[in-house]
C-alpha cells in the first residue's frame, strides 16, 4: 500500500495529525500559554512596585523619627533614629532598583526574582524605620 492510499480514506496510521481544527486549537493554547506569561511579568511587576512604595514610605516614616529624635536634644537617639533612617533609605533604592530589574526582565523567572528582592528590601526599610521609632520613643 503506497503513502498516498491512506489519504481521502477513512483514518489510518498514516493519516496526517495536522488538520484545521487541530491548528486552531493549537494556535488558541500558544495564545493562552502568552497571556499566562504576560499575566505572570505584570503581577510581578505590580509586586515589585508596591514594595518600592512601601520601602519609600517606611524610609520617610525613619526620617521623620530621626528628626523627632534629634529635635530632643538627646544626640545618642538622634545618632541611632538617623543611622537607622539611612539605612531606610538605602533599603527604599534596593526595591525601586528591584522594580525597575521586574519592569525589564527578560524572563518570568528573572522578574520573579527582583520582584523578591523588592520586598525584602521593603522589609528590611520597615525594620529600620522601627527602629528609628524606637530610638525616638526610648527619650520620651
Amino acid at each position: 500500500m503506497a503513502l498516498s492510499s491512506c489519504y481521502g480514506r477513512a483514518p489510518c496510521a498514516l493519516t496526517p495529525f495536522h488538520d484545521e481544527e487541530t491548528n486552531m486549537t493549537l494556535n488558541k493554547a500558544l495564545i493562552a500559554l502568552a497571556l499566562g506569561f504576560a499575566l505572570v511579568a505584570c503581577s510581578n511587576q505590580k509586586q515589585a512596585e508596591e514594595a518600592a512604595a512601601d520601602a519609600s514610605a517606611a524610609a520617610t516614616e525613619a526620617q521623620a523619627a530621626a528628626d523627632t529624635a534629634a529635635a530632643t536634644g538627646d544626640q545618642a537617639a538622634g545618632d541611632a533614629a538617623q543611622q537607622a533612617a539611612d539605612a531606610a533609605a538605602q533599603a527604599a533604592d534596593a526595591a525601586a532598583t528591584s522594580a525597575d530589574a521586574a519592569a525589564t526582565a527578560p524572563t518570568a523567572a528573572a522578574a520573579d526574582v527582583a520582584a523578591d528582592t523588592a520586598g525584602e528590601a521593603a522589609d528590611t526599610a520597615k525594620q529600620a524605620a522601627d527602629t528609628a521609632e524606637e530610638a525616638t520613643e526610648e527619650k520620651k
